[in-house]
């Protein structure tokens, strides 16, 4: 046997690594503090990607995240470069930040519709997650406010017209069948340290694996080539307790949801 051969049989091929791009879950604060008759501002800024990071960044995964107020800047061209990824996520970042670039909104230029991209993009094999939070699907005081955006039409539910949060301070348990589908393998029976969610409605076609309550806690559907999830709490706190966040669970169920968006037909 050639040199060649046994060179090919001691080094294992290399397997592409899955391409997640995560986007949102950064934000900024300004703070104003009166003492007595001065005032003093100061500026922070967070972000909220720690445990998601930590579960999607592996020996399997290349995980790629633009923050908030880089989305004009950051976000693929067109749905070409989309594609390149394998799984496009959304976390607690509304539709005006992709529908009011500065171009558009200051300067009055067309632009691209960032979330028409999205939509082309899981019609053509590609694999989408919106995550839960104050400025996803509906969000706070409606802000989010992707109903009746193209993502409702690749999303495994339908979005309220108005506030959709759900507060449950106290913790909820939620109840987990590992049989019905592959993204629960290996899940344990509940879940907790979960402290709110979105409210949606299912659609008819697509399934809800998972509830809190009677709505739905993770849903999946296909659409055209590709797949898409409902994930409706947060992948971090406030939502989403370090109780749950810090879990083996977590980085399972992450782990699963990526690899199931990525087995479409892309």
């Amino acid at each position: 046997m050639s040199k060649r051969f046994y060179k090919e049989m001691e080094e294992p091929k290399m397997v592409r690594k899955k391409k997640v791009l995560f986007i949102g879950e950064t934000w900024m604060v300004h703070t104003v503090e009166a003492k007595g008759f001065d005032i003093f501002t100061a500026d922070s800024y967070g972000t909220g990607t720690e445990y998601i990071k930590k579960a999607l960044d592996t020996d399997e995964i290349e995980f790629h995240h633009i923050p908030c107020h880089l989305i004009d800047q950051l976000f693929p061209e067109n749905v070409n470069k989309l594609l390149e990824y394998d799984v496009v996520m959304i976390s607690d970042v509304g539709a005006n930040t992709f529908l009011l670039p500065v171009e558009t909104f200051l300067q009055c230029k067309k632009t691209p519709n960032k979330l028409q991209m999205i939509k082309e993009y899981v019609l053509n094999g590609g694999g989408f997650c919106m995550i839960g939070g104050y400025l996803s699907f509906m969000g706070i005081e409606g802000k989010g406010r992707y109903n009746d955006t193209p993502v409702e039409d690749i999303m495994p539910v339908r979005f309220l017209k108005h506030d959709d949060r759900v507060e449950h301070p106290e913790g909820l348990e939620i109840s987990i069948d590992a049989s019905l589908h592959e993204i629960l393998e290996g899940m344990p029976e509940k879940i907790t340290g979960i402290l709110g969610y979105n409210r949606a409605i299912p659609k008819e076609s697509c399934q809800v694996i998972a509830y809190v309550d009677k709505d739905p806690f993770i849903a999946v559907g296909e659409f055209g080539k590709g797949r898409s999830v409902a994930y409706t709490t947060d992948c971090a706190p406030h939502w989403s307790a370090a109780e749950f966040c810090g879990t083996d669970s977590y980085r399972r169920l992450w782990r699963n949801i990526v690899m199931w968006l990525c087995n479409g037909n892309k």
